[in-house]
């Protein structure tokens, strides 16, 4: 059943992503999620026992992110209203269009490549050179591959809208407060470790759905390099596209001022990258949604 809803979510979010016609007067659900989490952390996140309280904010959020979908799936024409909210919360035309903006910006002059793909990594961008333009889109492209698409529709395959939304609220929880900073290390601990847990298995399958939509039949070298990534989950989809496109990605980079000396992702690939690769990267994220559509539309037949 949800795999027949899934379906028409995945295209409708492929064809008309997030319209701005709607989305500029009426608030995107991920920001009410943003701002509910944002309201708990000011509440919550103070005193002792940090870590015990972000533990009951998570599960609080959890509970009622299940109960939210519950009560959706119960009204009238409850499939059409779980479709709708599941093309809403699936972000693969949103993530192409971000991903493609930064290989048009960086035709356009290495300054602009720079500012637009701040808009979608966290390292600091003034520092990077062309070929670093476009490694952070791939890397960013990848993984956003498996948290904006791949695992919202994993957790909606299994759990119907409930499970989608629980895995939204856990991520956009992970995104705001499971930072290693010292606000949020206690408290957003246990919003890290859960969304760890529920990206487990999607950021696997994402390696997979890109490794066989690109005919990679030796999983060697993803295997090799997933686990060098400093997350227990991006570095699979991350090594699964360097390896399909043939290029280096990861590696140094600067935060907050500070060079990071992460290793390379299959370093054997091309290093001199550019606006060109970031193209190779948007046509591989849609052959991986197919393989993705493609899976889903087997899945009742089993």
């Amino acid at each position: 059943m949800t795999a027949l809803l899934l379906l028409p979510a995945l295209i409708l979010d492929a064809l008309f992503g997030e319209p701005r016609a709607i989305w500029d007067r009426l608030p995107h659900p991920a920001v009410l999620m943003g701002r509910l989490i944002a309201a708990l952390d000011r509440r919550f996140n103070s005193g002792e026992g940090r870590r015990l309280k972000g533990v009951l904010v998570m599960v609080g959020l959890a509970l009622g992110a299940i109960a939210l979908g519950l009560a959706i799936a119960a009204l009238p024409f409850g499939p059409l209203w779980q479709v709708l909210f599941a093309a809403v919360l699936l972000a693969q035309r949103s993530l192409v269009q971000h991903v493609q903006a930064v290989g048009d910006a960086l035709r356009l002059s290495l300054g602009d490549g720079q500012r637009t793909v701040a808009m979608i990594v966290g390292r600091d961008t003034a520092v990077l050179d062309r070929p670093g333009v476009a490694r952070s889109a791939i890397e960013s492209a990848a993984e956003n591959f498996s948290d904006g698409v791949i695992a919202p529709a994993f957790w909606f395959l299994l759990g119907g809208l409930p499970g989608l939304l629980l895995y939204k609220i856990t991520n956009t929880a992970d995104s705001m407060i499971g930072h290693l900073t010292p606000r949020h290390r206690e408290f957003g601990w246990a919003a890290a470790r859960f969304d760890d847990l529920l990206n487990l298995v999607p950021a696997r399958l994402s390696a997979v759905l890109i490794a066989l939509s690109h005919g990679l039949t030796d999983p060697r070298p993803i295997l090799r390099d997933a686990p060098l990534h400093r997350s227990p989950n991006a570095g699979w989809p991350e090594a699964a596209m360097a390896v399909a496109l043939d290029v280096a990605i990861s590696g140094p980079r600067s935060y907050h001022g500070r060079l990071t000396d992460y290793p390379w992702v299959w370093p054997e690939g091309r290093h001199d990258l550019g606006p060109d690769d970031i193209d190779r990267t948007v046509a591989a994220l849609w052959r991986s949604w197919g393989a993705m559509l493609a899976l889903t539309a087997l899945v009742p037949l089993v």
